[in-house]
């Protein structure tokens, strides 16, 4: 599905294990919006997860951010912003001709081979490195306009460090 008329994404997607169906921060339920707090739904996905869960180091996280700007030249998209995070990553990227979905999963895709790539040369890695860097899916909201588009590239380059949105509601 192509979407000719939006002029960039904004997307976020949330390292495995760090924000779990239910959890009290609020969650997102997919096609469903955020969600109140589950105590009980939390604490059964936390007994389900395969692998601990995913916090990036100062390197890791060089690699995601080097990745989505490699992906962003090699396919002609634009890349606005990205703030990449211990536990999750924004991107702010116009795509011509590609869904906001695709963007995300090929993004979240060359991120984890490239951070399975890093792993595989460190000197001590085990024979078999972890397999989940990443939830399912990810929050692609479509921007329309400029002044959409300026909101979302402050909030990935400036709100983070300031406590994000929630901090700024009075």
């Amino acid at each position: 599905m192509m979407n000719n008329d939006v002029l960039a994404f904004f997307i976020t997607w949330t390292c495995y294990g760090t924000y779990l169906p239910g959890d009290k921060r609020s969650w997102t339920k997919w096609h469903k919006g955020e969600q109140l707090s589950q105590p009980l739904l939390e604490d059964w996905c936390r007994g389900r997860i395969a692998e601990t869960a995913v916090l990036l180091d100062k390197t890791e996280r060089e690699i995601v951010k080097q990745v989505v700007h490699d992906h962003c030249a090699i396919r002609g998209w634009r890349l606005h912003a990205i703030n990449c995070r211990s536990n999750h990553c924004h991107v702010v990227a116009s795509a011509v001709g590609y869904d906001g979905e695709q963007v995300c999963d090929q993004l979240k895709s060359w991120a984890k081979r490239r951070l399975k790539d890093h792993h595989r040369a460190l000197p001590n890695s085990k024979a078999e490195v972890r397999e989940h860097w990443w939830t399912r899916k990810g929050s692609v909201r479509k921007l329309f306009d400029e002044k959409s588009l300026e909101a979302a590239i402050r909030y990935t380059v400036e709100a983070q460090d300031a406590g994000g949105s929630k901090a700024n509601r009075k």
